[in-house]
């Protein structure tokens, strides 16, 4: 669902540079990703509105100025200067990034067949910089910045422990949001009409608020890495709206890149992961369900089979099992 919206966004935006500038419309989808959010991210406890150490918040802010700020302003300037399709297929650089980053820095490792499908990701984005001479590299570069800015961002954003994804989505929005509007507004003259601003707003509500807080619960579960591997789809929903709705032509370099991502994702999907390791002791708050060995407290108002969340606490515990590296399993290898 979070790719799928997402994916959507990026021929709608399109459609929307014609009326708004880069910055004032990168504003206004962060704006609306805020509106989007505001209803879940309200009803949640005030002692879980921000994060409780100096590291998350830390953590925030760099997922606001980097994944809210100039991502977005990277992407809507390399979306002016190439088509929406190809654009889109680009973003998969998004996956590549934040694998990379992730064997790197963030102790969210992949196995010979996770590189090598990420490998086939950036071929894959090779192929469509290299069909477009005349604009193709200079955007391809512009994406792919706004592409390592989201890695980092995906990277923060999965491991702000104690925060709930509409909360860490409602402040991103607001700061980033109002930060790029009131820079784009300085920038250059306000001339879009109320039903541009309308739209942009729903685009982002829909594109960038919900599809954010699902993307970051999903980071919570499975870790940042493989939550790309199921994102990664999104560029193929944006690749069809693309062609269906702006009326942009399928080429062969296209074609040839989808089916590339395609067989990469395959294998790095294939992937399992499984050893003995041990829990020390710990308390937070995230989407969970009782049924993996870590969540087996009880609590009378609400059911232990459905997936539901609120601030527990952990005791140490040593055992095996196939895990992804969520908020439990950030151990070294």
């Amino acid at each position: 669902m979070s790719a799928a919206l997402f994916g959507a966004a990026t021929p709608a935006s399109k459609h929307l540079l014609a009326d708004l500038t880069p910055l004032q419309l990168s504003g206004l989808l962060y704006l609306g990703a805020a509106l989007g959010v505001a209803p879940a991210a309200l009803r949640a406890p005030a002692r879980r509105a921000l994060p409780r150490d100096g590291r998350n918040r830390l953590r925030l802010a760099g997922a606001v100025a980097l994944g809210g700020v100039l991502g977005p302003l990277l992407l809507l300037l390399g979306l002016r200067a190439a088509p929406a399709a190809s654009v889109s297929l680009w973003l998969n650089l998004e996956l590549a990034a934040t694998a990379l980053l992730g064997t790197l820095f963030f102790r969210d490792p992949l196995g010979p067949r996770g590189a090598l499908g990420t490998l086939g990701v950036v071929a894959a984005a090779v192929v469509l910089a290299g069909a477009q001479p005349a604009a193709g590299f200079a955007a391809g570069a512009l994406v792919a910045g706004a592409c390592l800015c989201w890695a980092l961002d995906n990277h923060w954003t999965a491991l702000l422990d104690g925060v709930p994804a509409t909360t860490s989505t409602l402040w991103k929005g607001l700061a980033a949001g109002s930060t790029s509007l009131i820079l784009g507004l300085l920038a250059a003259p306000f001339t879009a009409q109320p039903a541009a601003v309308g739209f942009a707003l729903a685009v982002g509500a829909l594109g960038y608020g919900i599809s954010i807080s699902l993307y970051v619960s999903a980071a919570h579960g499975i870790g940042a890495t493989r939550a790309q591997l199921l994102f990664a789809s999104a560029p193929f929903f944006g690749f069809a709206l693309s062609v269906a709705w702006l009326g942009e032509p399928l080429a062969a370099p296209q074609l040839a890149a989808a089916a590339l991502l395609v067989a990469s994702l395959a294998l790095m999907l294939g992937e399992r992961h499984a050893h003995r390791h041990a829990h020390a002791a710990l308390a937070h708050v995230h989407l969970h369900r009782h049924d993996d060995g870590h969540h087996l407290h009880t609590h009378p108002a609400l059911p232990a089979s459905g997936w539901h969340s609120h601030w527990h606490e952990h005791d140490p515990l040593e055992h095996a099992h196939t895990h992804w590296p969520d908020l439990h399993h950030r151990h070294p290898h």
